[in-house]
């Protein structure tokens, strides 16, 4: 039953990202790339602030300053910058898939940088992912994106943020990681439509609705997903992960009118195939290592 409820919470979490996305979409009709990821920041910092403060913990400590919450903020806003940017300036449906693929690039990480160890199962699947990330991108051929690198340079950052997590100290509360997060929005959307030159806009009462919306949608699906990972098995719960690409892609046409391609509906399922499978074999990996470990006491 546990597994069952994580499984669904993991879809609705997914769905509410997928939502997240499309309401960040459709604010890019008239704001620009910078003043969405700053009010995203304002709002989003606002509400962890708020968590934080219900249970107790100050926002502002100098546990901000280590070193790895520095590495891991500038992760959050590389990825944030890449992956918004990519969602305003190509396809819902294409720039989902690719992210699709920050599981294989955190593995590939962790063993460059954490020391991890990668068997021949898991490198075989990080090579074909990336391959699905290359029939997307379509590098060199007459369908090529090439705003669609800002979704790998996403990734990127996202994974380099999830890398930094695993040596964040336990005693940080998520709440204030995640405030931290958002903070670091505001002055970076800030100096980013300065460099740019676009000017910011007064928000209308639909882009004020758009606002809520994604702040509602993405608050929402990050419970749901905390919900999910905390009752359920990983080994259960990781596929579902991939159901946001299908979430994106029904957007996608529906909303923005967007047409897959052959290549792009091809790339997205090699991702999310390989993705799910390597997961499913970090998995079965953490288990033997546990299985192989002395009793306590012994």
């Amino acid at each position: 039953m546990d597994n069952y409820r994580a499984s669904v919470m993991m879809v609705l979490a997914m769905a509410g990202f997928a939502m997240e996305d499309m309401f960040v979409k459709l604010l890019s009709a008239r704001l620009p790339i910078g003043q969405i990821l700053a009010l995203l920041g304002v709002l989003g910092m606002s509400v962890f602030w708020l968590r934080l403060r219900r249970a107790g913990h100050a926002l502002f400590t100098r546990d901000l300053m280590r070193p790895v919450l520095i590495i891991r903020n500038a992760g959050e806003v590389v990825g944030a910058v890449g992956f918004v940017s990519a969602l305003i300036l190509t396809d819902l449906s294409s720039t989902s898939a690719i992210l699709q693929a920050a599981p294989l690039m955190i593995m590939l990480g962790a063993w460059l940088f954490l020391g991890e160890k990668v068997g021949w199962r898991r490198w075989l699947a990080i090579a074909v992912g990336f391959v699905g990330v290359m029939l997307i991108v379509k590098p060199g051929m007459s369908g090529f994106q090439p705003l669609s690198v800002l979704a790998v340079i996403g990734v990127a950052g996202l994974a380099a943020r999830d890398l930094a997590t695993r040596r964040v100290p336990a005693g940080i509360p998520s709440d204030q990681l995640s405030a931290s997060a958002f903070g670091w929005m505001i002055p970076t959307g800030i100096i980013l439509d300065t460099a740019l030159g676009a000017p910011w806009v007064t928000l209308s009462p639909l882009n004020a609705a758009q606002l809520f919306g994604a702040m509602v949608m993405g608050v929402s699906a990050y419970s749901a997903l905390v919900i999910a990972t905390r009752v359920g098995e990983a080994s259960v719960i990781a596929p579902f992960r991939y159901s946001r690409l299908i979430f994106a892609l029904i957007i996608g046409i529906a909303v923005f009118g967007e047409r897959p391609d052959a290549l792009t509906l091809i790339g997205a399922a090699i991702i999310a195939g390989a993705g799910g499978f390597a997961m499913w074999r970090e998995v079965v990996a953490g288990r033997r290592k546990l299985a192989t470990m002395p009793p306590s006491g012994s």
